[in-house]
C-alpha cells in the first residue's frame, strides 16, 4: 500500500452548510475537496425543515469563502438583515454553492467506513504516513473504495435525534408507538401534517429552540382549530431562564422564540408539565399516555413531538482514533468550552483546528457534529471552524490558530442549576433575562426558528 498522499483530495462528509463551506475554504487554499452527500441533493437535512425560519439573518449564514466562489456565477447576496427559512437558505445559497463546486460534490454517496489504508485502529506502524481509505455505499446499491489525504466530517446530527426516554434510551413502547411519535418540528402549512395535529392533544417534549417553535405553531393552530392543545413536557421546572433570554438575547429572533413559548403557556393553549422524566409510552384506547419514572402519567394524548436534541453518528468512524469527551461525544479540547452542565450563556470561546483535532492526524469533526450532544450551535461557529481547519491542512498554522470570532449571546447565564432542584428553585440567570418577559403575538414568529432544529443558528 502506497503511503504517498500527493494528489489525493480531502474528503468532506456531508453537503450541508458547513460541509459546502469547508469545500470552499479548501479550494481557496488550493486543496482539492471531494464532498460526499448521502442524500440526492445538497443540504438534504435542511430541506427537511425548509418550513422553519432561521433566527440568524442572511449576514450570518453566508460563508465568506463560499461567497467568493459564488461571485463569478452572478450570484446575488440576499438582503443582509432578512431572516431566511430553511427553504430559502437552500434555494438562494446552498444549492447554488453546491452547483458552483460542480463534480466535486457527489450525491447518493453514503460513507459507511473510514480507516487508515491497510491499518485498523490498533496498528501503529507508519500509521500517519498512510492515506485514509473510505468505503462508500451508492444509491444504486453498489459500493466503492476511495483514498483521501484527510477527512473533514460535516455530516451533522440531523439523522440521529435523541429519543423520548429521560435516560437517553428509547422509552418503553416508544418504538411501538412510532406512528404517533415525531422527532421534527411539524410543518402545519402542509395540509396532511395540519390534519394530523388539528383538533388534537399533542405533547411537545424538549426545551430548546425547536420545542419553542413547535409550541408557537401549535398555539397558532389552536386559534384556528378548536380542540387543538399542546402539553409541554419538561424534565425540569419552569424558571426565569427556561424561556431563554427574551429581549436580552443578542439575536432578537432567537429571544422571540422563547417569548412565543411563554405566550402559548400563559394563554392556556399549552400546559406545562414540569419535572416529568418519561420512562414509557402506553396505548390507552385511541390515545397515548406518557408514564414518568416516578409513575406520574400524562394521559389523553393523540400525538407526541420529541424535540430533545440530537446526537452524532459515530458508527462509520470506529476504525479511527478519535479523542472524544465521554459525556458530550465532542472533541476532547472543545468539550469544556460547550458543556451545557457548565455553560448556559449561549456563547463559546473562539476555537478552531487545535480544539477540533484528534489523536488520528488529519481527521476533523466540524459543524454540529463537532458539538456532539451539546446544543446552541451557530452557523458562524462552523464557518470559522472550517476556515481554521483548511488553514491547518494547508500548513498555515498561524492562520489556523488565529481564531477571532465573537458570537451573539443568548442573554441567559447561570441557570443550569442542579438537575433535581424543583421548579422555582433553580438559578434564574445572571445576565438579566426578564422574569416576566413581554409577550408577543401568538404564532410562529416571522423571524424565528432554528438554523438546524435542535441545534440552532
Amino acid at each position: 500500500m502506497t503511503s504517498d498522499t500527493t494528489g489525493l483530495p480531502v474528503l468532506v462528509i456531508g453537503a450541508g452548510p458547513i460541509g459546502l463551506a469547508a469545500a470552499a475554504h479548501l479550494l481557496e487554499r488550493g486543496i482539492e475537496p471531494l464532498v460526499l452527500e448521502a442524500g440526492p441533493s445538497a443540504a438534504t437535512a435542511v430541506r427537511e425543515w425548509s418550513h422553519v425560519r432561521l433566527f440568524s439573518p442572511w449576514a450570518e449564514v453566508v460563508d465568506p469563502a463560499a461567497e467568493k466562489l459564488l461571485a463569478p456565477t452572478g450570484w446575488t447576496r440576499p438582503e443582509a438583515t432578512a431572516y431566511p427559512t430553511g427553504g430559502d437558505w437552500v434555494a438562494r445559497y446552498l444549492q447554488p454553492l453546491a452547483d458552483a463546486l460542480g463534480e466535486r460534490v457527489r450525491y447518493g454517496a453514503r460513507v459507511t467506513g473510514v480507516a487508515r489504508a491497510g491499518r485498523d485502529r490498533i496498528v501503529d506502524a507508519d500509521r500517519e504516513q498512510q492515506p485514509f481509505t473510505v468505503h462508500v455505499a451508492r444509491a444504486d446499491g453498489s459500493e466503492e473504495r476511495l483514498l483521501v489525504r484527510a477527512v473533514v466530517d460535516a455530516s451533522g446530527t440531523w439523522a440521529t435525534p435523541n429519543p423520548l426516554g429521560a435516560d437517553g434510551l428509547p422509552a418503553l413502547g416508544e418504538r411501538a408507538a412510532a406512528d404517533r411519535v415525531s422527532y421534527r418540528v411539524p410543518d402545519l402549512k402542509d395540509p396532511a401534517v395540519r390534519a394530523r395535529y388539528a383538533g388534537r392533544r399533542t405533547a411537545v417534549v424538549g426545551t430548546g429552540a425547536s420545542a419553542f417553535t413547535a409550541l408557537a405553531a401549535l398555539a397558532d393552530l389552536a386559534e384556528q382549530e378548536p380542540g387543538t392543545h399542546a402539553v409541554w413536557v419538561l424534565r425540569r421546572g419552569l424558571t426565569g431562564s427556561t424561556f431563554g433570554g427574551g429581549t436580552a438575547d443578542q439575536l432578537p429572533a432567537r429571544g422571540a422564540l422563547g417569548l412565543a413559548a411563554k405566550a402559548a403557556v400563559d394563554s392556556g393553549r399549552a400546559d406545562a408539565l414540569t419535572g416529568f422524566r418519561t420512562a414509557a409510552v402506553e396505548r390507552d384506547g385511541e390515545h397515548l399516555a406518557l408514564v414518568a419514572e416516578d409513575g406520574t402519567r400524562a394521559e389523553g394524548l393523540d400525538e407526541v413531538v420529541v424535540l430533545t436534541g440530537l446526537r452524532p453518528d459515530l458508527s462509520f468512524l470506529t476504525e479511527l482514533r478519535l479523542g472524544l469527551d465521554d459525556r458530550l461525544q465532542a472533541p476532547t479540547e472543545l468539550a469544556p468550552l460547550i458543556d451545557p452542565n457548565q455553560h448556559s450563556c449561549g456563547t463559546v470561546y473562539p476555537h478552531g483546528a487545535n480544539e477540533l483535532s484528534h489523536p488520528e492526524q488529519d481527521v476533523y469533526l466540524v459543524g454540529m457534529k463537532s458539538y456532539g450532544r451539546a446544543p446552541t450551535f451557530l452557523a458562524l461557529t462552523g464557518y470559522e471552524q472550517v476556515r481554521s481547519v483548511a488553514a491547518a491542512l494547508a500548513g498555515d498554522l498561524e492562520a489556523a490558530a488565529r481564531v477571532e470570532l465573537t458570537l451573539p449571546e443568548t442573554g441567559v447565564c447561570g441557570g443550569a442549576g442542579l438537575y433535581d432542584e424543583p421548579a422555582g428553585e433553580q438559578d434564574g440567570g445572571c445576565c438579566g433575562a426578564p422574569a416576566v418577559p413581554q409577550l408577543i403575538t401568538l404564532g410562529v414568529p416571522s423571524a424565528g426558528g432554528s438554523c438546524s432544529p435542535g441545534g440552532g443558528c
